[in-house]
């Protein structure tokens, strides 16, 4: 993760996302450099637009709480739903008994 952080400060800085630049970032911040990861990430990031990665993440983070409450309304329709049932059953087994006293 502190991979990431460093690229993304890096192109915040408007510097070239390398693994040079990243391991110096992570040695500057303390954090042992992973060569294996730091290249897998700069390899990942080869040809990404991060800047519109960065836009849409902030998109669907702001859509997302607006589907919560629309999510809950819909638990508590289905708890409604699964006690009726539960209810019916209990009365008929009532029933039951009383034939059988």
């Amino acid at each position: 993760m502190e991979g990431v952080y460093a690229a993304l400060l890096l192109h915040s800085a408007g510097k070239k996302i390398d693994e040079a630049g990243i391991k110096k970032v992570l040695d500057a911040a303390g954090a042992k450099p992973d060569v294996a990861r730091v290249k897998a990430l700069v390899a990942s990031l080869d040809g990404v637009d991060i800047e519109d990665a960065i836009k849409q993440t902030v998109m669907a983070a702001a859509a997302a709480p607006a589907a919560g409450p629309a999510e809950a309304a819909e638990q508590k329709k289905e708890e409604k739903k699964e006690e009726k049932p539960e209810k019916k059953a209990e009365e008929a087994a009532e029933g039951l008994s009383s034939l059988f006293g």
